[in-house]
């Protein structure tokens, strides 16, 4: 892979890397090697790590920030603030995808664009910046570049984790529900796939959902699902 300048994607996340091999690994997305058929590190393991310190960091910030909140109420604001969209959100602020190394194929079908590669890319900056700069620097760049989502957070004013709803309202529907998430299909290239998911219990199909990701689908069948369960029990759909 060619050398890039990312001077100016240090400037942007405002941190600058001691070792720049770690930030080439979390901006090298796994199609690099299926394509070219190179074993070149790509950004799965780093995505690992990030992963884990950004659910503390903003974990240990909501505890703070929501004194009140319940252990539900906190893990439910962690997961619309760490969510596919909020760290897609926060990668295009700082043109993450114009700097990162993938295959043509990625590249022609928009990848550069696509919120769960720049997600876990995301997620893997923040584990290359634990890495070159520890706990401290880690946490202050979460904390800087979450702080519009935390206080969104703060107010009440994230995007509907669909997932988290339709689990609730089932809950007060029949407590002893349990949901299942299933892949029905997958279509098109491996760099272009769309998934294809539905949402059952007690084997009865709730809603079904497509999307360019398995959270994604998997989202939308949980929109799906609490539209209608919302009809049949006569609640307001928002």
């Amino acid at each position: 892979m060619k050398t890039r300048d990312f001077s100016g994607f240090e400037k942007k996340i405002g941190y600058k890397f001691k070792d720049t091999g770690a930030l080439k690994m979390a901006l090298t997305h796994s199609s690099c090697n299926k394509e070219k058929n190179t074993k070149h590190q790509d950004n799965e393991r780093l995505e690992f790590l990030g992963d884990a310190f950004l659910d503390a960091i903003i974990g240990e910030e909501l505890f703070r920030r929501l004194p009140q909140g319940s252990e539900g109420k906190l893990t439910k604001t962690r997961a619309l603030v760490v969510c596919e969209k909020s760290l897609a959100d926060v990668a295009l602020r700082y043109d993450l995808g114009d700097y990162m190394y993938m295959g043509h194929g990625e590249e022609t079908a928009g990848g550069r664009h696509k919120n769960s590669i720049l997600a876990d890319a995301m997620e893997a900056v923040i584990g290359a910046i634990y890495l070159d700069g520890g706990y401290e620097e880690t946490k202050n760049f979460v904390l800087r570049s979450f702080e519009e989502i935390l206080k969104d957070a703060e107010g009440g004013r994230l995007f509907s984790d669909f997932k988290s709803e339709v689990q609730e309202l089932m809950q007060k529907i029949d407590k002893h529900a349990a949901l299942y998430y299933e892949t029905e299909k997958e279509e098109g290239p491996a760099h272009d796939k769309t998934f294809f998911v539905h949402l059952s219990c007690d084997g009865k199909i709730l809603g079904r959902g497509k999307g360019k990701s398995k959270k994604e689908a998997e989202q939308n069948a949980a929109k799906s699902a609490l539209n209608e369960l919302k009809r049949r029990e006569n609640i307001d759909v928002l």
